[in-house]
């Protein structure tokens, strides 16, 4: 097979990227589908792109931003646009992921912190989004997880079962008071004693 007839199949994607192997040179938003043009219309196209996947923080769509090379003025632009026509709104994010992840998953609130800490949520905003979260409906989450897992733990030693339990706990974010009294409770309720 000959260069120019059918060549590699990465020599025939660059040629239909814009003739160059770099065309990300011409278009600082570093990909060939994103739009050529300023820093500031790559920044709605990229932020946009990025929304009508998922929501997002403002520290989010900012890191993606710096990732794609946008200058730092023209982030900070759009960003902001963004945030006054509430397409970033970084409260109702941590409101709807503390709601959704306390439900489904039985997160408590130390584990659901340090998850909108790592998506770039500030302090103040993460304690408002927790102070939602009722500590009894918190609780009741805790003691399901437990019956769960303890259907599964039928036949192990009580002393395994707690170790097991006490670790899941942890990992979900519940502090080892309430830990250790729920699984009590639960362990001396079920056959595995």
């Amino acid at each position: 097979m000959s260069a120019g007839r059918g060549g590699s199949r990465g020599s025939r994607v660059g040629r239909r990227g814009g003739g160059s192997p770099r065309s990300d040179e011409a278009n600082p938003g570093g990909h060939p589908e994103d739009p050529p043009g300023d820093a500031e219309s790559v920044a709605r196209s990229i932020c946009l792109k990025l929304l009508t996947m998922a929501p997002r923080t403002r520290a989010q769509l900012a890191d993606a931003l710096a990732a794609k090379g946008v200058p730092q003025d023209a982030a900070e632009a759009v960003l902001n646009r963004f945030t006054e026509v509430g397409l970033i709104d970084d409260a109702a994010f941590a409101q709807a992921w503390v709601s959704s992840r306390q439900a489904g998953r039985g997160l408590a609130t130390r584990a659901l912190a340090e998850e909108l800490r790592r998506r770039g949520i500030d302090r103040e905003t993460v304690s408002q989004a927790l102070a939602t979260v009722d500590p009894a409906a918190e609780e009741a989450a805790a003691r399901m997880l437990v019956q769960r897992k303890l259907r599964s733990m039928r036949g192990l030693d009580p002393a395994v079962a707690r170790r097991r339990l006490l670790a899941m706990l942890a990992r979900k974010g519940y502090p080892s008071d309430v830990a250790f009294r729920l699984i009590w409770d639960e362990i001396s309720c079920s056959r595995i004693t």
